[in-house]
C-alpha cells in the first residue's frame, strides 16, 4: 500500500503470484468480458477489506490482449495471461502477516491464500 509502482512487483515475486489449487480452460468460463470478481481480505477472522469489479470494466478485450500476445511471441499450451489489477485497497491500507486474501470470479470459484511473511536471511 505504501507504493502503487509495487503493483507489478507483487505478480514476480517469490510466493507472491498464487494460482490454483487448479485451473480451467476458457471454454468453461463463458463470457470472459463479463465476470464478476469479488476479493475479500480476513485479518483474525474479520473482514478488513472487500471490493469487486466486473472483467467489463477492462480497458481491453481478452481478446484483444491476446491478439496482441500472440503477435510476435510463441505461445505454449496452459500459459496465463495475467491481466491487471482491478481491485485495489486504499494506499494507506498493507496486508500483514495471517491475513487471509479471498478472490472470488463468476463460474471460475474461489482462490483462498494466507499472507505469509518470508524470513530473510540478512548477514
Amino acid at each position: 500500500g505504501e507504493n502503487p509502482l509495487y503493483i507489478p512487483q507483487a505478480k514476480i515475486h517469490k510466493g507472491c503470484c498464487a494460482l490454483g489449487p487448479m485451473i480451467t480452460i476458457s471454454e468453461n468460463v463463458g463470457d470472459p468480458g463479463n465476470l464478476k470478481i469479488m476479493m475479500k481480505i480476513l485479518r483474525d477472522s474479520e473482514t478488513v477489506f472487500q471490493g469487486e469489479i466486473n472483467t467489463s470494466k477492462m480497458k481491453r478485450s481478452n481478446r484483444e490482449l491476446l491478439e496482441y500476445l500472440h503477435r510476435d511471441n510463441p505461445i505454449p499450451t496452459g500459459t496465463v495471461c495475467l491481466t491487471g489489477t482491478g481491485i485495489v485497497p486504499p494506499d494507506d491500507f498493507s496486508l500483514s502477516n495471517g491475513d487471509i486474501v479471498e478472490i472470488d470470479i463468476d463460474n471460475i470459484g474461489t482462490l483462498r491464500n494466507p499472507v505469509l511473511q518470508l524470513q530473510t536471511n540478512t548477514k
